[in-house]
């Protein structure tokens, strides 16, 4: 930033006490040029003189920042993002236990009122209504009455208190004097000044500093397009503002890689193809013609990573990374982790690509200078590109899981409670690997509140941050700066390079919702998209993985899911979303290990066609059949002989797959409960048997009262296999999940949860109602089931490796299976009510004495009111569970008549006219007499 402004700014600002800063985001980034200072104590802009005065605590004075206000007047500092978690005791006081005492602890505000510090409040537009208003009385009076009994009073008041009482007196009255101003922003109580973006010129002469390498002319046009995409024209259109603050990080790669394309460079800053509409795109390709920066299919792009070598820096862990593009050979520098880096393509279960080993190279070239966000639909490969970028940079990778309802002490610091009632914090993994040098995976970053996510915002830009425990994280070369300024020791010092690599999904075009993508989210990383893999890498990818998986198969699976990836109708692309990479592997495993299946049964089975519209369900067929793709299953094939189920010397065995019997430790939990064999029943546990030798995680769907419980008893009692059941609803909490609060000896314990109990003992965890519970919950589970990790709510780790204050996973848990609702992880089995032949069958069993005719009477009217509910004319959809409640009691009660006994499940709907017309309508037309009255009775002719 040029001298002059700077000047300007900073006089202005040493003018006035309290302060508001309307800044954007450029600001920051800019204030480079230095200042004038004089001799001596005094520092002087243009005709303002401050005379600076000796700071208490040093080290709350910033170091080495762009914007160097509070460092060039000797100011302390005290910072607080906000958020919409924030509290007043966030701003005020905690109260803290220590031995059984309660006391308060001052935060933020009073801290920088009683030690004479500045405050400064970040995000004010993200706090909520009633929480700032509590520093009001602070700001305009300087005055505040503290929850510990203190009173905060303003220096001229006290001073003239202190002339009529003693200093002892005031400290009896709990009087505490308000040392100097504050400078907090809020609005009619301060001065304001929008502080815009740079003059072109002043922002130009930036740039070429940055990129002395890159052409003028090229700089300019950047410059350029960036301008022009936050004018207020662009504005108009509701495009973002193009994160202005990035550019230098841009210039600085293009500065190395002076052949890069500008076009692909912009699509790293401003992804407008994933993010904006067709007009939105049409605007910004525009701009970008009038520009001359149209240059994408003209300019080489890297096209692989040749070689990584680790490099001893002076502070930080560094590698040496080479790339080859243009028929290049280009070697530079960029941040690594402690262990040992990876050769490219030197991993066993990563099947590189063309398209791979181009993303990997432009990931490379964004982490010389910025964190990263990949963008790509689920199950595209997005987890597997982030930790093969981690091992070949000898990164450790910490996945933190991201969800809709997740707090900024989530992200940061959670509270709680020793076992002696004392009260602590606790550090999140987010923080945790901050310090230990990781590379955290923030997996599911569009799912965030926004307003959360920026208290990530000084961690990302500055690397630095406040926890709630008064914990400062300093950036390592602050941390050295001050160390060596001040003298100050400490027992260790982390010289770790922290980085974040950040996993999303792409923004819905055309919701009426808030997009993720904001001009905030924009400036915190450098952006890549992953799209769908071609025909030729998609296989070549799974014939890599999965060896042995037929080809003819391989070769019907992409004609189909290519054919829908390449459709324009809507209904055709949504279907592509359950035939991911992700998916379409877990289909070609399991033919590989059962090459008889059907094709479009195992399409099916992973697009749940059952459960999809009619219309969805029609498009998914006539695909099927466009691609040459039918079902061999023959209607003759489901005989019981077929699915017969037989336990012999250790082994199960139902039709043509067996499974050893396990022995387990605890006998007492292998499920026995009453289940009467049919062949639909059967097919379903025989597929969950297949997946279960596949090592797959399983996922039952059905509607209620179908038999999923049933199912899945059945099946582990076959299995022999010890079970945890977990049931979860809307007020479970991920603290819930793994941990169970109890009383022993009037003292409060925490025991571990059916999960924990499963990873320890290698059961098999069984989760019930996992669509009633909250999103956060199922998520959590996301990163156990794909990385076999997961943090607990009491700070424990559950891991597959043994490490310090972790859970060791059982060597059988692997096999256990989670029945939850996370459908592109799991394998999917649907359940559906049994049919007519085979429901008539088991209802015989529950019901021998029941006659033939009163059943077949429920099965046909049960079978159509079923209908009835899948397409929509009834909302409830009756089940086999209220037909066999009717048969069992019928069986009991034989001399009670059928009208009287269905009335114990249609009468729910008995106050509900237009339900009960329809419903008596159904039944009588299959001989049931329910709710017969008058109206309804039809005498015949003569």
């Amino acid at each position: 930033m040029p001298a002059l402004l700077t000047r300007i700014v900073c006089k202005w600002i040493l003018q006035i006490y309290d302060v508001c800063l309307i800044v954007t985001s450029a600001l920051f980034c800019y204030l480079i040029e230095p200042f004038s200072f004089s001799t001596g104590d005094t520092v002087k802009i243009g005709e303002i003189s401050y005379v600076l005065r000796s700071p208490r605590n040093p080290e709350l004075v910033p170091v080495d920042h762009s914007m160097c206000r509070f460092e060039l007047t000797k100011r302390e500092v005290e910072y607080v993002a906000l958020s919409r978690d924030t509290t007043e005791t966030d701003l005020k006081q905690r109260r803290e236990i220590r031995s059984g005492t309660a006391f308060y602890i001052d935060k933020c505000a009073v801290r920088a009122a009683t030690e004479g510090r500045i405050l400064v409040l970040e995000g004010l537009e993200k706090a909520e209504r009633n929480v700032l208003p509590v520093l009001n009385n602070l700001l305009e009076n300087r005055e505040m009455q503290l929850e510990d009994g203190r009173f905060l009073m303003s220096a001229q008041h006290y001073d003239k208190l202190l002339e009529e009482h003693t200093k002892d007196e005031l400290d009896v009255w709990k009087i505490v004097r308000v040392r100097n101003p504050l400078d907090p922003p809020l609005c009619s109580r301060f001065q304001a000044r929008d502080i815009y973006y740079l003059p072109f010129k002043d922002q130009l002469e930036h740039l070429y500093r940055i990129g002395p390498n890159v052409p003028p002319e090229r700089v300019s046009q950047l410059l350029s397009l960036a301008t022009t995409l936050c004018s207020q024209e662009s504005a108009s259109l509701s495009l973002p503002d193009f994160p202005v603050d990035n550019l230098p990080s841009a210039l600085a790669v293009l500065n190395l890689f002076a052949m890069l394309s500008a076009q692909q460079l912009v699509q790293r800053l401003y992804p407008y193809e994933v993010m904006l509409g067709k007009e939105g795109r049409t605007a910004v390709e525009g701009v970008l013609s009038r520009f001359e920066l149209t240059d994408g299919s003209t300019k080489p792009s890297p096209t692989a990573v040749l070689s990584i070598e680790s490099v001893n820096g002076a502070h930080a862990e560094q590698a040496a990374v080479t790339l080859n593009i243009a028929n290049q050979n280009i070697t530079f520098q960029v941040p690594s982790g402690t262990r040992q880096s990876h050769p490219p393509n030197s991993s066993p279960t990563f099947i590189g690509t063309p398209t791979h080993d181009r993303l990997l190279a432009e990931m490379m070239q964004s982490h010389l200078v910025k964190d990263i966000c990949l963008i790509g639909a689920k199950g595209c490969g997005k987890s597997v590109i982030a930790r093969e970028f981690a091992d070949m940079l000898g990164y450790s990778i910490e996945p933190i899981m991201l969800y809709q309802d997740m707090t900024a002490r989530d992200l940061l610091q959670q509270r709680y409670t020793l076992p002696n009632g004392d009260t602590a914090w606790r550090a999140s993994p987010l923080v945790t690997a901050a310090q230990e040098g990781k590379l955290v995976l923030l997996d599911g970053i569009h799912r965030v509140n926004l307003g959360t996510l920026a208290v990530l915002s000084r961690l990302l830009h500055d690397r630095e941050l406040a926890l709630y425990d008064g914990t400062r994280l300093l950036r390592w070369d602050r941390y050295q700066t001050l160390k060596d300024e001040l003298q100050l020791t400490d027992q260790e010092l982390q010289n770790r390079s922290f980085r974040n690599i950040a996993l999303a999904e792409p923004p819905q075009v055309g919701s009426t919702t808030q997009q993720w993508l904001s001009p905030e989210i924009l400036t915190m990383f450098l952006f890549h998209t992953i799209k769908p893999l071609a025909k030729v890498e998609e296989t070549a990818v799974i014939q890599g993985i999965i060896p042995n998986v037929p080809k003819e198969a391989v070769e019907q699976l992409q004609h189909l899911t290519h054919s829908l990836r390449k459709s324009n109708d809507p209904t055709p692309l949504s279907l592509a979303s359950s035939l991911s990479t992700r998916q379409l592997l877990r289909i070609c495993r399991r033919l590989s290990q059962y090459p008889q299946e059907s094709v479009a049964h195992t399409v099916n089975k992973a697009c749940l066609s059952r459960f999809l519209p009619s219309l969805a369900r029609s498009a998914l067929q006539k695909s099927l059949v466009n691609c040459s793709i039918e079902d061999q299953l023959d209607p003759a094939s489901e005989q019981s002989h077929l699915y017969s189920c037989t336990v012999k010397d250790g082994l199960l065995t139902i039709g043509n797959v067996s499974a050893p019997v396990y022995s387990p430790d605890e006998k007492m939990k292998v499920t026995d409960v009453l289940f009467y064999e049919n062949v639909q029943h059967m097919m379903v546990i025989q597929d969950m048997l297949k997946d279960s030798l596949l090592g797959e995680h399983l996922l039952l769907v059905g509607n209620q009262g179908v038999g999923k419980n049933k199912i899945v008893d059945r099946f582990l009692h076959l299995m022999n296999r010890p079970r945890e059941y977990l049931q979860l609803h809307r007020d479970t909490t991920v603290q819930t999940l793994t941990l169970q609060p109890s009383v022993k000896d009037g003292i409060i314990i925490y025991e571990d949860s059916p999960l924990v109990k499963a990873v320890k003992m290698g059961h098999i965890l069984v989760i019930d109602e996992a669509d009633k519970a909250p999103t956060n919950v199922t998520c959590i589970l996301k990163t156990l089931v794909e990385s076999g990790q997961m943090i607990l709510a009491d700070g424990r780790r559950i891991v597959s490796a043994g490490r310090s204050n972790a859970i060791p996973m059982h060597p059988d848990f692997p096999l256990g299976k989670t029945y939850i609702l996370y459908r592109d992880i799991f394998s999917c089995h649907a359940v559906d009510n049994p049919k007519p032949q085979a429901e008539f069958a088991m209802l015989k069993q529950y019901g021998p004495d029941v006659p033939d005719a009163i059943l077949q009477k429920l099965v046909a009217a049960f079978g159509e009111v079923r209908a009835m509910a899948d397409q929509g004319t009834i909302t409830y959809p009756y089940s086999t569970r209220e037909v066999v409640n009717i048969v069992k009691h019928l069986q009991k009660f034989p001399d009670e008549g059928l009208t009287s006994v269905v009335r114990n499940v249609f009468d729910f709907d008995s106050y509900n006219k237009d339900m009960r017309e329809v419903l008596i309508t159904a039944l009588h037309k299959h001989g049931i007499p329910n709710g017969a009255k008058h109206t309804s009775v039809h005498l015949a002719k003569e």
